[in-house]
Parts: C-alpha cells; sequence; structure tokens
C-alpha cells in the first residue's frame, strides 16, 4: 500500500509469474528465477503473492484470497476514505483466486484426508498451510524441537501474531531444560503467543483456523494426514483443548534453563518420579528399555532403595543426585 492509501494492482508481467509458479504446483525454487525476473519477484513478494522460504531457498505462491483479505483490513485500517477499495479488493483478486483454485497439487487431493510420505513434500505442505492462514495456531509438541527449527519459524510466528492471530502450544515436561526452547517460548509469550506444559503422553498434532489439521501417520514421523473433514478436524480441536485445561501455565520469562545437557540417569529419575513406567520413559527419550533399566539400577545404588516402588517414592521427596 503506498503513502496515499492506493493499492496498486499485479501488472501482466507479475501476474504471468505468478501464473507460471502455479503451473509448477505452487512452488519452484529461487535460484531458478532469472535475474530480468528479480523485480517482479520482488514485487509479488512485498504483495505477498509469494513467500521466500530460506530453509530450502524456494517461493511459494499464497492464496489471493487470505492476500486480498490481509490488504483488506489495512485499507479499513487506514480510514473510511479507502473503504471502498478495501470491500472491492477480493473482487479485483478474483482472477488470481479463481487460479489458485484450478491450479494443480504435487499431493493428489483424492479425499479430505491427504497423506504424504515425503518430509520435504511434508514441510513445504505445512509452510504453505501456515502462510494462508489468518486466524490461529495450534500445536501440541511432545518433545523439544532443534534450535534451528525455532530459530527459523520464530519471525514467521511473530508476524502471524502481529497481524492479530492467536497461537497455542503444548510442550511436555522435558523442555524446561532445553534452553532453545525456554527462549524461544519467553520471546513468543513476550508478542503474545502462549505456551503451556502438560506432564502426561500426548500425540504432536497441528491445526490451522480449526479449518486444517497435520497428525502423524507413522510411529517415527515419517509420513503424516493433512486432515480438512470438518467433523475430525473438529474433533481433534476439542482433544486439544481438552489438554490444553490440563496444561500448566508456565512464567517463560522468568524460567531458567540448566544451560547444558542433563545426564540421562536424571531425566530418567524425573520421569520416574512423575510415576512414568520403563516402557513409557524409555518411548519418552528416545531409549532402549535395556538402557533405561541401567539407568533405574544406578538410582537404586544412589538411594539405596531395594524396589522400584522405593525408589518412586524417595525421589519425590528430593531432586536426584547429579554424582555417580
Amino acid at each position: 500500500m503506498s503513502e496515499s492509501g492506493v493499492v496498486a494492482l499485479p501488472t501482466e508481467a507479475e501476474r504471468a509469474l505468478y501464473f507460471a509458479v502455479l503451473e509448477q504446483g505452487g512452488r519452484v525454487p529461487f535460484r531458478g528465477i532469472a535475474e530480468a525476473e528479480a523485480p517482479t519477484v520482488l514485487r509479488l513478494l512485498e504483495l505477498g503473492l509469494l513467500v521466500h522460504h530460506t530453509e530450502d531457498a524456494s517461493l511459494t505462491a499464497v492464496n489471493p484470497r487470505a492476500v486480498g483479505e490481509r490488504i483488506s483490513a489495512e485499507l479499513r485500517a487506514a480510514g473510511t476514505r479507502m473503504l471502498v477499495q478495501a470491500e472491492e479488493m477480493p473482487a479485483l483478486l478474483g482472477e488470481l483466486t479463481e487460479a489458485y483454485d484450478c491450479a494443480p497439487r504435487k499431493v493428489a487431493r483424492f479425499s479430505e484426508v491427504q497423506h504424504v510420505d515425503n518430509m520435504e513434500e511434508i514441510r513445504h505442505r505445512i509452510l504453505q498451510i501456515e502462510a494462508d492462514s489468518s486466524k490461529e495456531a495450534l500445536a501440541a509438541q511432545p518433545g523439544a524441537r532443534p534450535a534451528g527449527h525455532l530459530a527459523q519459524s520464530m519471525e514467521r510466528l511473530r508476524l502471524f501474531l502481529g497481524r492479530g492471530g492467536s497461537c497455542r502450544t503444548i510442550y511436555q515436561p522435558e523442555v524446561r531444560d532445553d534452553p532453545s526452547t525456554v527462549r524461544y517460548a519467553a520471546a513468543v509469550s513476550e508478542w503474545g503467543g502462549q505456551i503451556r506444559i502438560l506432564a502426561e503422553p500426548f500425540t504432536r498434532m497441528l491445526v490451522f483456523d480449526r479449518r486444517v489439521a497435520v497428525i502423524p501417520a507413522a510411529a517415527d514421523n515419517s509420513s503424516a494426514a493433512f486432515i480438512e473433514d470438518p467433523a475430525v478436524v473438529a474433533f481433534l480441536v476439542a482433544v486439544f483443548e481438552r489438554d490444553w485445561e490440563r496444561a500448566e501455565r508456565v512464567q517463560w520469562r522468568s524460567a531458567k534453563p540448566d544451560g547444558g545437557a542433563v545426564p540421562a540417569h536424571e531425566q530418567v529419575g524425573r520421569l520416574l518420579a512423575q510415576g512414568l513406567t520403563q516402557r513409557a520413559i524409555a518411548s519418552r527419550l528416545g531409549l532402549s528399555e535395556r538402557t533405561v533399566a541401567g539407568h533405574i539400577s544406578r538410582l537404586r545404588e544412589l538411594y539405596d532403595a531395594q524396589t522400584l516402588f522405593q525408589l518412586g517414592w524417595q525421589m519425590r521427596g528430593g531432586e536426584v543426585p547429579s554424582g555417580g
């Protein structure tokens, strides 16, 4: 939007490039863009019709309907003199919207539940859905995410929250010992996002605008199911809301991560004190049951406990010893 409040619609060259991106499935490598087209790409990025993902140096087409709604909101905020143009914006982008809806997708849409097995395609689909979302993001994340992934998502989340979106995330207790996650949670909380801790098992899940849900389709998270069936999405939202109500609020700004890795036997001890079984602890920490049994044996020696029950009982009354 210019200083005068007038929105310049895409030129013929900009429309042609957008159509070309759609014809290639909605995503193209950034390096494949010719130097002569660079100004056109920059203009589409400025409008929000394309998004540049630094993770894989690609450009993704964004739904013009979402772009139209965003620009409309900006126009309304600018004043009454721009109201007429704001109301017309979705219609002015109608040609692009029709092209987007008719464009081929790399993932065939046979039903309202799509199974995607390629990790790169899963990430691309999530980024595309995320870019199209404008209202709400819900995330159930059992374990800590890699520091690099957190850094890459922070700016996107900041912009999303800045546009008036809301974001709620549920983690499990071990993230308190991950400095990157604590810093991430503190920053997100500062921007208006909400992050809680739930000390019980739950399944990884993402829900965007209560319209699309993403859940694992394989135990190792190598496959994902993208769900758009309204009844199923509503059920998954209800599951999230149930867990959210049971989850613990955390003052992330005052949280102090250890700054280093927590010894494995301490992690085992903390989970044992929470009442988890040996098998559940192994699953939570990604260890074999034999390895967990070894850590428990060491803890029994440290606490002079004859049985597993005695060990769990004693550990609930104090910190896990760090010596050894």
